[in-house]
């Protein structure tokens, strides 16, 4: 080959690989700007009940704290936790040695006051005694006999019984323990008052309910089976050790359920307030109440990328409760894979 052939090959060569260089750079510029595939959905501006959760536990509606009227040595207790128990049957009771002997004591000093009485009229009928002892002697007999009244129902609150019939939730003494006056022993659960669903609350969250607002209650140990229900009774004042307020939910079918039972319950208050709804697929990089969600552009073909403040979850829906002003619609499916101003084709 000659020389002059060689330059001009090597010139061919050289304008090959420049247009091959620029096709190739066309086709990485056309891939670049090619729309990113999306779905986009509405942001619907609406009223809607903030659910309020919480987690809480089964309880009969009518629980009822037992113990004793005075203090002593408990000399035996019959029932455990989870036994049935019927009206008028015998829980507890306390060592009656001491109880018994006050008893006597008083029944003696009531006989004696009787007698003093009957002799004293009779004395003052003779004009022995004055009116004056004649009233000491009726003071006297009057005192003895409410003695007598109070070692009486102290003898009969020495002893527990059953108000009605129902289970037994909580046993919280034992035989020998010397309680005061007081002091609960055993709690009892009220048997056909129904169950319920006992659970604490913020005062945050308290405030936003009333009574007959709306809840469902799901249970783990049930496989999760949702039971409906509403709020029934709000308490009036918080809980000394929590700082919570007792929210009891009357759950619908609930009769059968076990004591102590765990579930979570969400509570939908009737009042709404104003949120920005959009589904929760469009929401990334949750932090707390900060998140990301890509906006489209008004033109429908860029994205926009928007710092949000979520309010509360709704199910599928997430509350915002800034960050959306003036947007229309945000992106779903491919949201993830988006930078802000990135080029998009919303998907039909």
């Amino acid at each position: 080959m000659t020389l002059s052939s060689f330059r001009h090959a090597l010139a061919l060569a050289g304008l090959v690989l420049v247009a091959c260089a620029r096709s190739g750079a066309d086709q990485s510029t056309s891939s670049a700007e090619a729309p990113a595939l999306v779905r986009a959905a509405p942001v619907t501006d609406t009223v809607v009940a903030r659910p309020i959760l919480a987690t809480g536990t089964v309880a009969p509606e009518d629980e009822i704290a037992l113990g004793f009227k005075i203090g002593g040595v408990i000399a035996r207790l019959s029932v455990d936790v989870g036994d049935r128990v019927r009206a008028g049957q015998a829980l507890a009771a306390l060592d009656l040695r001491e109880i018994d002997a006050g008893l006597a004591k008083a029944k003696s000093g009531a006989a004696k006051a009787e007698r003093d009485l009957a002799r004293a009229r009779r004395l003052y009928t003779d004009s022995v005694v004055t009116l004056a002892q004649l009233q000491d002697a009726e003071t006297g007999n009057d005192v003895a006999h409410a003695d007598l009244q109070a070692a009486s129902v102290n003898r009969r609150y020495s002893v527990i019984v059953a108000p009605g019939g129902g289970v037994v939730l909580r046993r919280m003494a034992e035989a020998g323990e010397n309680i005061s006056a007081g002091s609960p022993v055993l709690v009892l659960g009220r048997r056909g008052a129904g169950n319920v669903l006992k659970a604490g609350l913020a005062d945050r969250d308290v405030i936003s309910i009333r009574k007959g607002d709306a809840a469902i209650a799901r249970f783990d140990a049930l496989s999760g089976r949702a039971f409906a229900g509403r709020v029934s009774r709000i308490g009036a004042a918080a809980d000394p050790g929590t700082g919570t307020y007792e929210v009891e939910i009357a759950l619908d079918g609930a009769d059968g359920l076990a004591a102590g039972l765990v579930g979570r319950v969400e509570i939908r208050p009737a009042e709404g307030v104003p949120a920005t709804l959009v589904p929760v697929e469009a929401v990334l990089e949750a932090d707390g109440a900060d998140a990301t969600v890509y906006a489209l552009s008004s033109d429908g073909t860029r994205a926009e990328r928007r710092h949000v403040t979520v309010a509360f979850i709704d199910g599928s829906r997430v509350a915002v409760a800034k960050g959306l002003e003036g947007v229309t619609k945000v992106l779903t499916d491919g949201a993830a894979y988006l930078d802000d101003g990135t080029a998009v084709r919303v998907k039909p």
